[in-house]
């Protein structure tokens, strides 16, 4: 039928409008399913963005100041790193993504890690299940559920390429993650190298999805951190030499994570009794009074790593550690330096007797480095009482 002007009458209720009438409204959407899954938030850069040529500038720098001790991944694949584009063929846009992981929010602008000298303190990223899994597995689910609406955005000539790519990074290929997540608007990078995001505090990781859909770019954001220099003051090794340089291979965090073998014994009492990373920079922070608790069940400590004794865990046998630290984050420190660690823990621990038995009992059981750090700590709960060093 007809109406005065020959045009068909329609029901309007029979009229499907598409809710994607611009590129932007996708980002909207693939925000919110990134939220449902986890995620707190997300930001788009595209591949080509110049900020990854700018970061290889610095990175260079850096390595040329041999800042990154045995970070030898950090000296390969420069051309992946300027041009991210080479991780994935077709990929045009990556979303950038972080999670909160604390199981409980710390007290602002205190450093309760130093109050229990007898306990062995754990990065609070590490005391549940290993992130990189989590992160990964829920990003293969969003780039799933994008890749089923594809045909509702045919119209918005987004689509780069056919059949649809992507693909899922969590610390796992050369990527300036945080100057990526940086430049998409999802924070900004503090005096101290973390990214800090004004609604969340640092609390959190981050990874990445690779698509190849042409999405508009946020923008970043600006910095907040003023004259604020709280976490480098802080620093145990004064690893944060200036502001926005780290010398990594001062960092406690590299220390007792990274590194292999002999620990320097200028940075062994400023480790004290921190056996895997570091939260100091961050729990000064006065940002991270906004820190998230985590809504993941994964991050949730796991056999009391969040409330071991030093001594409890210097028990462990190697079975026990592989046991305990099964998709752990920890594991990749290894027995035997995980064993360092927690020498050099109970060395800086308040003197006691039952400390020295301990550590006696585990000489020349493993091998020369680790004997080095168990002598050195016996030295050192031997000075708490005036007696002479062995």
């Amino acid at each position: 039928m007809l109406n005065g002007n020959t045009s068909p009458i329609q029901d309007d209720s029979a009229i499907a409008i598409n809710p994607f009438q611009h590129p932007d409204d996708v980002k909207i959407w693939i925000r919110q399913q990134a939220q449902a899954l986890g995620f707190a938030d997300c930001g788009f850069i595209s591949v080509d963005n110049p900020v990854f040529e700018a970061q290889m500038q610095g990175l260079e720098k850096w390595l040329a100041q041999d800042y990154h001790g045995q970070l030898t991944f950090m000296e390969k694949n420069h051309d992946k790193r300027a041009n991210p584009a080479l991780l994935v063929a077709g990929a045009r846009t990556i979303i950038s993504v972080r999670m909160d992981y604390l199981e409980v929010t710390p007290k602002p602008r205190r450093i309760e890690d130093n109050l229990r000298p007898n306990y062995a303190i754990i990065a609070r990223y590490a005391r549940g299940r290993d992130y990189h899994k989590v992160m990964r597995s829920r990003l293969k689910k969003l780039a799933q559920q994008i890749a089923n609406m594809l045909p509702q955005w045919q119209h918005l000539k987004i689509s780069a390429e056919r059949p649809f790519v992507f693909r899922p990074f969590s610390d796992s290929a050369p990527i300036f993650e945080r100057p990526l997540a940086d430049a998409a608007g999802m924070g900004w990078t503090g005096k101290h190298t973390l990214l800090i995001n004004r609604q969340a505090g640092s609390f959190f990781v981050l990874g990445e999805l690779f698509l190849s859909l042409e999405l508009p770019e946020d923008k970043p954001t600006s910095a907040h951190c003023g004259s604020c220099q709280a976490c480098i003051d802080i620093c145990p090794t004064q690893a944060i030499i200036a502001p926005y340089q780290l010398k990594a291979k001062a960092c406690i965090s590299y220390l007792t994570i990274e590194h292999d073998g002999v620990i320097d014994k200028q940075y062994r009492k400023a480790i004290g009794n921190r056996i895997f990373g570091c939260d100091d920079c961050q729990l000064i922070c006065p940002w991270n009074r906004y820190a998230k608790v985590s809504p993941i069940d994964d991050f949730h400590a796991r056999h009391n790593l969040d409330n071991s004794l030093l001594l409890d865990l210097w028990q462990w046998t190697e079975d026990m550690f592989l046991k305990y630290t099964e998709g752990s984050p920890i594991r990749r420190t290894g027995y035997v330096n995980f064993l360092r660690n927690l020498s050099i823990a109970i060395g800086n621990a308040p003197f006691a007797q039952v400390h020295i038995q301990a550590l006696q009992q585990r000489l020349g059981k493993h091998n020369d480095m680790l004997d080095e750090h168990i002598h050195w700590a016996i030295n050192e709960q031997l000075s708490k009482t005036g007696h002479s060093s062995i």
